[in-house]
């Protein structure tokens, strides 16, 4: 698979690279990127572990695509559903829940929609449709993608139109469109918080438990493709899930607000 759309953090996320470090490619969905989470995992996993992560930064499909490929030795992503499929066709070894945080509804700060006035995240997206208001989709088959998918089709809306615009794109460059347009988005909470062109946008719905967005690891099968590095892929999952890696994860904070919530759980 070729790689030449893929981004890759560098500098501080990956070190220097030590000459005696192993080189870890993982790939995850730009929502985690965005978070500013790695920054803060990534110099530290390679100081405790020796492992020097390599992300390819995609959405969650092509980041489950990756894995099935043998281009990357793990996946961390955030669609349950897909990750299933994905383990079932026989491309990883398991799946391991590492933390969580939810999605949010973000839109013009004065809610044309009165999304802030439902209870459920289905009725604030049935009155983003019935006032035609502004929408940016990522429309990227990420996990926020599908998310934004199952959120309409619940709500039996098939979202079309001058009002609905899906850009192809990650979080921050769906936020910065939405910036740009005035208009409403599903995004994850980590990214929303440390996305720095708010513009005239606020988080206009939250709290409703349907928007749990859970982050999970997944070794690539190496059955399935010798290649790739499963001793250090256990590693990186060993620390992941280690008291350490919760301290990191749950002590990182935006304006006071913590972004994630360690859940690890046994294989």
């Amino acid at each position: 698979m070729k790689l030449t759309s893929l981004a890759l953090i560098t500098g501080l996320a990956l070190a220097p690279i030590a000459a005696q470090a192993e080189i870890l490619r993982l790939s995850v969905t730009t929502s985690f990127a965005n978070s500013g989470l790695a920054e803060v995992l990534l110099p530290e996993i390679q100081k405790d572990t020796g492992i020097a992560v390599e992300l390819l930064i995609v959405g969650t499909g092509q980041a489950l695509a990756l894995g099935a490929a043998g281009d990357v030795d793990a996946v961390l992503v955030h669609s349950r559903a897909a990750e299933e499929k994905w383990l079932a066709e026989g491309n990883g070894t398991h799946r391991r829940e590492i933390m969580y945080n939810d999605f949010v509804i973000v839109g013009p700060a004065a809610d044309p929609a009165a999304t802030a006035q439902t209870s459920l995240a289905t009725e604030a997206f049935a009155k983003i449709a019935d006032t035609q208001s502004a929408f940016v989709s990522r429309g990227d088959d990420s996990g926020t993608h599908k998310m934004e998918l199952a959120l309409w089709a619940s709500a039996g809306v098939e979202p079309a139109g001058d009002w609905y615009r899906a850009v192809g794109q990650g979080m921050g460059a769906a936020l910065n469109t939405a910036a740009g347009m005035d208009a409403y988005i599903l995004a994850d909470r980590a990214s929303w918080l440390n996305f720095g062109n708010k513009a005239g946008l606020a988080i206009t719905f939250e709290g409703d438990p349907s928007l749990f967005n859970q982050y999970a690891y997944l070794p690539v099968n190496p059955a399935k493709h010798p290649h790739v590095k499963a001793e250090a892929a256990q590693k990186l999952e060993d620390w992941l899930t280690s008291p350490r890696a919760k301290d990191l994860i749950e002590g990182y904070k935006i304006a006071d607000q913590q972004l994630f919530v360690f859940n690890a759980t046994d294989k």
